[in-house]
């Protein structure tokens, strides 16, 4: 299961409190994101005390680590800021707590300058594929997040080196 070696780390910040990718959020996930080539993944495992089902990792555990490599794959990719529109998801098969996941997310599609279609897939230790989701996603040029007040200078600094990795 591990690729890693075909893919770059991307720089990650640590100063906020995202529940999906911060690094000091004490109950977050922790993802950290990687660059292959047309993709970015991430490799989790999730804890014990996010379970729906017995050792069964929560459907929307699952939906926010799709989310988020669906997000970090436009932010990469395109090199635009990014929120989620819409997202539909499917589960095939069980993905338990303990055990090593990988997701990856891809731009699929740019709507016009202000959307973008991702798709992204989740899969066990095995590399069976437990879940996939695709997703609609808005497009925010960093100079229209400064003007919209969505980030801050230091922020676009960071995302600057973000899109150069």
């Amino acid at each position: 299961m591990d690729k890693r070696g075909d893919y770059r780390p991307l720089p990650s910040r640590r100063d906020h409190n995202c529940f999906g990718c911060s690094p000091s959020n004490p109950h977050g996930l922790h993802l950290q994101f990687f660059a292959g080539e047309g993709s970015v993944a991430t490799w989790v495992t999730v804890p014990e005390h996010l379970c729906g089902w017995e050792n069964i990792v929560h459907g929307g555990i699952l939906a926010t680590i799709l989310d988020e490599v669906m997000g970090r794959a436009v932010l990469y990719q395109l090199k635009c800021l990014t929120m989620t529109k819409s997202m539909d998801i499917r589960f095939m098969k069980p993905a338990y707590v303990g055990r090593e996941l990988r997701a990856e997310g891809r731009v699929t599609g740019v709507l016009g300058e202000r959307e973008a279609t991702v798709e992204a897939f989740l899969y066990n230790s095995e590399e069976e594929l437990c879940a996939n989701s695709t997703g609609v996603f808005a497009v925010i040029k960093p100079e229209a997040g400064r003007k919209l007040g969505l980030a801050d200078e230091e922020f676009l600094r960071w995302f600057e080196d973000y899109v150069k990795a």
